[in-house]
Parts: C-alpha cells; structure tokens; sequence
C-alpha cells in the first residue's frame, strides 16, 4: 500500500466518522448505524461524493432532505475537503432534494409548492422528542445504577458532568444528553439545573416515576420505527451485503 492510498483512507474513514455525527431526525439515530449511507468516496482533488438510500421509495421528503442537508454541512466542516456531493438514490424526491442540496437551497426553495415549514421548526420538533429519549435512558440507568430521584434531581450541570460513569457506553449517554440540552434550547451552565423538561422546568421527585412513564412512551415510539425502517431496510435490500446494509463497509 503507498503514501498515498494510506493517505485516502485516513481521509475516508474521517468521512465516516464526520456523518456519524448526522443523525435521522425522526429516530435520533445515526445515518451510519441505521444502515443509510451506502458509499463513500474521496477523490483525488479532495472531493467527497456520498451516495445514500432510505427504507422505502416513499419516505418522507423533508426528513430526506434534512438528512441530505446536514450529510452535506458536516463535511463541509472538514478543513480539507474542497467539494461535497451528497446523492440520495431509490426515491421519489431524489431529483429535487440531490439538486436542493448542491445549490445549497432550504426547503421551502426545494419544494416550493408542498414544503410548509422549513428546516429549523422541524429540528425544534425532533430536538424535544431526541431530548426526551436521551433523558429517560439516562435517568434510568443512573437509577439502576443507586442514584436516588431526591440526589438526582437535585444534581447541577457540574455535578452531571463529574458523575462517574462505569463504562464507555455510559459516558456516551451522559454526552448525548448533556448535547441535548443545548438542542432544545437550555442552558447548559455549569450551575444549571441537570434534569429539566423540554421547558425547562425543573423535575419534582415526587412525580419522576410518572414522568419517566410518559418519556417510556416517546422512546418505545421511536424504538419501534427505528426498528421498523432497520427492517424495511434490509428486505428492500436484501442482495446487498450485510455490512453495506448496515453502513458499515469502510475503504480498505
């Protein structure tokens, strides 16, 4: 293997690594992991062309167009890359959404006739629910883990932050929610109250256990249609490789 192949590779798996950061924002999952992103590739003036597919034909347009969207802007993020294509295949919209993206358009310009909102008020939608699962998983798992609701909800940012987590997956929970926070809108402060609502109202202790039961519901929500489109997924392809379904496949 030469300099320069090695040199490709490095810059492929940061494109992979970049669009793990993208989420669907209807399940809160990366592209990568639901199986989305089906091929990377680094040219050689530094060009980065990423070809993906969704479930079905039908998906809906605006969260195509978002997940497009965000693919395209978090590449652009990389300090060496000079161009970004971000291709969406097998869909209906596919024409309007690939051509949107490269003009860098919103997506009320992409759909003029049919869009009736635009790309902030549906991330405030998704962002709450996102905040929401990643706070309920996380709650539970500290309590599981012997927090008591009274320590826990009285916890401030910098008590969250220095909580010791009991493997890399935890922290990753303990990440995911602090990045939630600024989602929606609250402040994170280091004196800031660590669990609040979508609000940010602060939590009682005495109703936790009733909250966490409504929070139960948005996260077995989006479980379930994240499961469904992982399934859809792979019978709508089923002749393709396991790893490529998954999104997996890195450049050797």
């Amino acid at each position: 293997m030469t300099a320069l192949d090695g040199g490709e590779n490095a810059k492929s798996q940061e494109v992979w690594d970049q669009l793990a950061t993208v989420a669907d924002p209807e399940l809160d999952e990366a592209v990568t992991e639901m199986g989305f992103v089906e091929t990377v590739h680094v040219d050689e003036d530094d060009g980065v062309h990423v070809r993906f597919r969704l479930p079905t034909y039908w998906c809906a347009a605006n969260f195509a167009f978002l997940m497009a969207n965000d693919m395209r802007e978090a590449l652009e993020e990389l300090p060496w890359v000079q161009r970004v294509q971000v291709e969406l295949s097998d869909h209906y919209s596919a024409e309007q959404i690939n051509r949107g993206v490269a003009q860098s358009g919103s997506l009320r310009e992409t759909f003029p006739n049919e869009a009736d909102s635009d790309l902030d008020e549906l991330r405030s939608i998704f962002g709450r629910k996102a905040f929401q699962r990643r706070q309920e998983v996380l709650l539970r798992y500290l309590l599981q883990h012997g927090q008591t609701p009274q320590a826990l909800l009285g916890l401030r940012v910098r008590d969250l932050r220095a909580l010791p987590m009991a493997d890399a997956q935890a922290a990753h929970l303990l990440q995911r929610y602090l990045d939630g926070l600024t989602t929606i809108g609250v402040a994170a402060e280091a004196s800031s109250p660590a669990f609040v609502t979508v609000d940010g109202q602060p939590l009682d202790p005495k109703t936790l256990k009733d909250y966490l039961r409504t929070l139960r519901h948005v996260r077995i929500n989006m479980d379930f249609n994240a499961n469904m489109c992982r399934s859809l997924l792979q019978a709508r392809y089923a002749n393709t490789s396991r790893g490529e379904r998954l999104g997996l496949s890195q450049p050797e």
